[in-house]
């Protein structure tokens, strides 16, 4: 009998070729599904950095792979590292990974041990993935509508993904009837990205609109909104796409549940609360455009934060591979990630 966590999962967006990295560049999906070839750590920067690779677990691998890749390139670790590491402020996952790396480097690993290292990284993340979507599904009641932002699926991940993976193993299971994905303007992540995969994979969904959210859970359409993260500070506060924190605000108003899934490595216990997160602001062109062509007036101007902070006090559940903490504080996440 196929397990619940092998279902719906056949996306697998970065993968290591032996003598570079090949990436699903994700900033033409859906349309048309091309892959890049990196060959050094610099075009893997350069894919980190210009969003044809997302998702704060993928980038954290794709970094691991570059790293792995200068070593066996035996070029010079140093340079790599710090390019990759400023690649993208926010996402914790990416210094996670090249910390991981440079104290291997420290220890004095071979290209050979680097190679194994990054494997792991990516293999674990994995598991992680499944085990979260398990953990996350148990949740939720059956038949329960669920709504989700941006994109948290294989695409953002090693494979499987954390939010989606959640929602993966509760349509799976029969937990999780309704599926509605937001846009996530200006990028899109949920109509390209997300409804890409939800549909590749068979799963019945639903796109609205980011501002139709508060209607929809007026409806009682919705049960539970379920969303990644790119940092969870040590009070549980949690860094993620733009338009999150409205949705969990909106989602304390309507009386729904607000779930964050991600693996522990984007806990950062360094960081007391979402007010030290550094939150990334991008080109104001792409608010200013949509697909490349400008769809607002020359002259106008524009404020584009990547990133917003949903406090812990609206968060019922987050969940990580360790376990579920319920209604995080401070208090809860030291106990399971103070170690």
């Amino acid at each position: 009998m196929t397990k619940p966590s092998e279902n719906h999962d056949s996306i697998r967006a970065v993968q290591w070729q032996g003598d570079h990295l090949r990436l699903l560049d994700q900033r033409l999906l859906p349309g048309e599904e091309r892959w890049i070839d990196c060959r050094d750590a610099e075009q893997v920067t350069r894919a980190i950095r210009d969003l044809a690779v997302r998702g704060a677990p993928a980038i954290g691998i794709a970094a691991a792979w570059g790293v792995a890749m200068a070593a066996q390139q035996n070029a010079s670790l140093e340079p790599a590292l710090a390019s990759l590491r400023a690649a993208r402020p926010t996402a914790v996952n990416l210094m996670w990974a090249l910390d991981r790396m440079k104290k291997r480097i420290a220890a004095g690993a071979d290209a050979d041990a680097l190679l194994r290292e990054a494997q792991a990284i990516q293999d674990e993340d994995l598991a992680a993935n499944r085990h979260m979507g398990e953990l996350g599904a148990s949740l939720i009641m059956p038949g329960s509508g669920v709504m989700t932002h941006c994109n948290t699926g294989s695409l953002a991940t090693a494979g499987y993904g954390t939010a989606l993976g959640v929602i993966r193993a509760g349509v799976a299971t029969g937990r999780i009837a309704r599926v509605y994905a937001g846009e996530t303007r200006p990028w899109q992540q949920g109509a390209r990205l997300t409804m890409w995969e939800l549909v590749r994979d068979g799963i019945p969904a639903q796109l609205i609109a980011d501002s139709a959210a508060a209607h929809l859970m007026k409806s009682g359409a919705v049960q539970w909104v379920i969303v990644g993260a790119d940092r969870i500070a040590a009070n549980g506060d949690t860094a993620n796409k733009i338009g999150t924190y409205q949705l969990a605000i909106t989602a304390k108003f309507h009386g729904v549940k607000f779930m964050v899934v991600a693996p522990s490595s984007t806990v950062d216990m360094a960081t007391g609360s979402g007010e030290e997160i550094e939150i990334e602001l991008r080109d104001p062109g792409e608010l200013l455009s949509t697909a490349g062509t400008r769809t607002v007036v020359e002259g106008a101007q524009a404020w584009n934060p990547v990133f917003d902070v949903a406090p812990a006090e609206l968060i019922d559940a987050i969940v990580t591979e360790r376990g579920v903490i319920e209604r995080p504080n401070s208090m809860a996440m030291q106990a399971m990630f103070g170690g």
